[in-house]
């Protein structure tokens, strides 16, 4: 069922390039591939998992190491 939305001038030359450069046949394809690329990243959060502080800073440097 298409349904009819309004977006400003610089909207929709900037969604006519993405549809371009990624190829999509419509304009429906690109909006929904910008939605799963923005989906898709991970976050960092519990990246280092469960080490201790010290561990995590060991190894940086410190202001004894500068110039």
């Amino acid at each position: 069922m298409p349904t009819t939305i309004q977006i400003q001038e610089r909207t929709l030359e900037l969604l006519k390039k993405i549809k371009g450069e990624t190829k999509s046949s419509s304009y429906d394809e690109t909006i929904k591939n910008i939605i799963i690329a923005r989906a898709k990243k991970e976050s960092a959060y519990g990246f280092l998992g469960k080490k201790s502080k010290s561990w995590i800073l060991k190894g940086l440097r410190d202001k004894n190491d500068r110039f």
